[in-house]
């Protein structure tokens, strides 16, 4: 069963929304009984057995609570050993051993084929945890209460693909009661938002699958190759922007205000912009914890001798690791590549142009920024998508 796809799974839904809704009414806290329904989630998600050897499995949760464990003992530790050590391999040393069990569940099967050292959702949990760990390294973070931070880690909602929530705004939510008039609020956003999910995941993004990419097959030639481009990112956007609205409004019945995670990306008029409404929640998480950090220790180091060195460098970090994270597979790596050279150049020509100032911001500049924005970004789901090899 896979979260909002399977009509199954909606209808397990029904069964934890009618004491979710009577307790919203009522004005009593439904933070725990997240936490109950998100664990019988979890049992239910990850009762299928894993092949972790070719001649051993078992059931996935037994791999989710293991990572659960594992993820917790390495913040508490890092909390508690932080207040009496200032020593300056405890932070990286729990990093990687953080990222240990994504590392492990990406490259083991291109050794072992047969085998899946992982769980739907690892890669989304793992983005939590490491929010978790860089807020207790910078001090925001002074608590880790078990509850909620597990509760976190796994919130059904969002568990297999996102949004990417941060812990200091998610425990603000599970320590506030919300009045009646709140809870009509966020009922009212959780249905607007899951109808769009219905509109979105299980309408249009089927009937372009179904009616569009489907006859295409694996048809050759540039008319069908770039038919299918355009397909696959119209595709893509509704399948995710779907599956984020489903998440989004779950999230809202609870009291919990998942971040939105898209706004309207195709209107983007340059790759800044673009990656400003795509996923955002993921870029954004790339930018605070990845590329600010390294322009940050770029500076303080004094690594290089022209400032805008480390801005190019950090992009190519930046975008590099966004396409190793989807997997290691080459479409995906090279999508990384592409999105770094677009930045880069789109960085380049902004400073350019700030002394020749061609174009204007009138409205045929920008209906243009569009279109050549929107082109690229098709081509860049191209290259995502693997057709090309």
């Amino acid at each position: 069963m896979t979260p909002y796809v399977d009509f199954t799974y909606f209808g397990l839904m029904l069964y934890p929304l009618i004491p979710t809704l009577i307790l919203g009414w009522c004005g009593r806290r439904v933070q725990y009984w997240l936490l109950i329904v998100t664990s019988l989630v979890l049992v239910v998600l990850y009762s299928d057995a894993t092949p972790v050897l070719p001649t051993f499995a078992l059931p996935a949760i037994w791999l989710v609570v293991a990572y659960g464990i594992w993820q917790w003992l390495l913040a508490y530790n890092l909390l508690r050993l932080r207040q009496h050590t200032k020593r300056q391999w405890l932070f990286p040393g729990v990093l990687l051993l953080a990222l240990t069990p994504l590392m492990i569940s990406k490259f083991t099967p291109l050794f072992a084929p047969t085998t899946l050292w992982g769980f739907l959702g690892i890669s989304y949990a793992t983005f939590r945890s490491l929010d978790v760990l860089f807020g207790i390294q910078d001090g925001l973070i002074k608590t880790l209460p078990t509850a909620p931070y597990l509760t976190y880690l796994f919130c059904f909602p969002t568990l297999s693909a996102g949004p990417v929530d941060r812990y200091r705004r998610f425990i603000q939510d599970w320590q506030h009661t919300r009045t009646r008039e709140e809870f009509l609020q966020d009922l009212d956003r959780a249905v607007e938002r899951i109808f769009r999910g219905f509109l979105y995941k299980l309408i249009l993004a089927v009937l372009i699958k179904r009616y569009w990419l489907a006859p295409i097959g694996s048809t050759t030639g540039l008319l069908p190759t770039l038919s299918y481009m355009y397909g696959y990112s119209f595709y893509l956007f509704f399948d995710f922007a779907g599956y984020s609205a489903f998440a989004i409004g779950f999230s809202y019945l609870f009291g919990i205000h998942t971040p939105e995670n898209f706004n309207r990306p195709f209107l983007a008029r340059n790759v800044k912009d673009f990656w400003n409404r795509w996923h955002i929640s993921l870029s954004t998480w790339f930018r605070d914890h990845v590329y600010m950090r390294f322009l940050i220790a770029a500076a303080k180091g004094r690594w290089f001798k022209n400032k805008y060195t480390s801005a190019y460098l950090g992009a190519f970090l930046l975008f590099g690791l966004m396409g190793l994270w989807h997997g290691p597979e080459l479409p995906y790596i090279l999508y990384g590549l592409y999105h770094a050279i677009w930045f880069v150049s789109y960085e380049w020509y902004s400073r350019w142009n700030k002394q020749h100032k061609i174009g204007s911001d009138g409205i045929m500049w920008q209906a243009a920024s569009i279109l050549v924005t929107f082109h690229l970004i098709c081509f860049g789901f191209l290259i995502f998508s693997g057709r090309l090899f």
